[in-house]
């Protein structure tokens, strides 16, 4: 009998790559996969029921129904449900994941993917930062094993609640062939000089667009193309057109996970320049920095302790004082226009996604299942 999976997200499964990566190695693994995630951004996204369930959510105008109406599916559906091991792929779904692991005997893994007390987006609103960190102090010991994105984020976790073990995956992209780069230029009728930097994932404060919008006005023959959405979009929409840069900034929507490599790689740099205004951004290693590193990607990212270790560790790219535009723009020019160091960092780029793809990690929670 094939050995069964519950994934659990608060998010949508299609744009999430750690889930959809988890999903199909347990797939390719022969296991009995289901995914229970929810969606609340996605515009006229209608609620998906199946092995894939993707359940619409609406905040009305009382916060209390939206969260009675996660309760109630995410319950149900675990309670009805068989499972040999549950991912509680977020804080949100630990305390339903770590109750219902203990009362059908499963084995269960948290995938703290960030500092979830620390979260920038709530550094307005400390009394949700200690409910959360609450949740996760009550809630973590119930696992089996602990999964985290970074080296510094399983000491945060060894620090905080003793926990020793825990299995460091980063945020890679899972190891497939890019069919066919998407052509922006021909897209949105640019000449063959223009140079394309990208900004990829979801739209947010403290994600560097603020920044990477006042680098715009200093550069030439240069647009911005953002694959990515959320709450803040139009903000960042009328803060281009403060800022006189909205004629070359392109918001281009949210991309299917399946299909993002193919778009990503259309571009001439990737940028990630986070700002240190939170703990969990501070030890920030995301999913947009190795899926630039997949797709050949020259990338300028913020000087934060995890990203700069990759950046210099393969030479990918360059570290960069998010806050200094000087220096951000000075390094963009340098990789623009020397194309003999552009194409030793796309080769480094190349060579590293042999390492740095998922494929290669997520063995190490196979072969953790394997030796028992």
């Amino acid at each position: 009998m094939k050995k069964t999976v519950i994934i659990t997200f608060l998010g949508n499964f299609y744009y999430d790559s750690r889930v959809t990566n988890l999903y199909n190695s347990f797939r390719e693994k022969g296991y009995d996969v289901t995914i229970i995630s929810f969606d609340w951004l996605t515009k006229d996204f209608k609620t998906q029921r199946g092995k894939i369930s993707v359940y619409k959510l609406k905040k009305y105008r009382f916060p209390f129904t939206y969260y009675l109406k996660y309760f109630f599916i995410l319950t149900t559906r675990l309670l009805i449900s068989k499972a040999d091991l549950i991912f509680a792929e977020d804080v949100y779904t630990l305390p339903f994941a770590a109750l219902f692991s203990k009362y059908k005997n499963s084995k269960l893994f948290y995938d703290s993917r960030e500092i979830y007390g620390h979260l920038a987006g709530l550094s307005n609103r400390k009394n949700v930062q200690t409910i959360l960190r609450f949740i996760e102090k009550t809630f973590i010991k119930y696992s089996y094993k602990v999964i985290t994105t970074g080296d510094l984020d399983s000491d945060f976790i060894y620090k905080e609640y003793n926990i020793k073990d825990s299995i460091v995956i980063r945020n890679l992209p899972y190891q497939t062939k890019i069919k066919q780069p998407f052509n922006f230029r021909k897209y949105y009728g640019l000449k063959d000089e223009i140079k394309i930097l990208l900004y990829q994932g979801v739209i947010l404060p403290g994600r560097g667009l603020k920044i990477i919008f006042d680098v715009l006005n200093r550069l030439t023959d240069c647009i911005l193309v953002i694959l990515g959405d959320g709450e803040y979009i139009d903000y960042y929409k009328s803060l281009a057109k403060d800022k006189g840069v909205d004629n070359i900034v392109y918001f281009f929507g949210k991309i299917e996970q399946s299909e993002l490599l193919n778009f990503s790689s259309g571009a001439d740099i990737g940028l990630a320049l986070i700002e240190n205004i939170s703990l969990s951004y501070y030890y920030a290693l995301p999913n947009k920095l190795f899926e630039y590193i997949y797709c050949g990607l020259p990338v300028i990212v913020s000087n934060l302790p995890q990203m700069k270790i990759i950046v210099d560790k393969y030479k990918v790219g360059m570290s960069v004082d998010p806050n200094n535009i000087d220096e951000i723009v000075i390094n963009i020019n340098n990789i623009l226009s020397n194309l003999n160091l552009r194409n030793t960092l796309k080769q480094n780029c190349l060579n590293a996604a042999c390492e740095l793809n998922w494929n290669e990690k997520i063995k190490k929670i196979f072969h953790l299942i394997e030796i028992e």
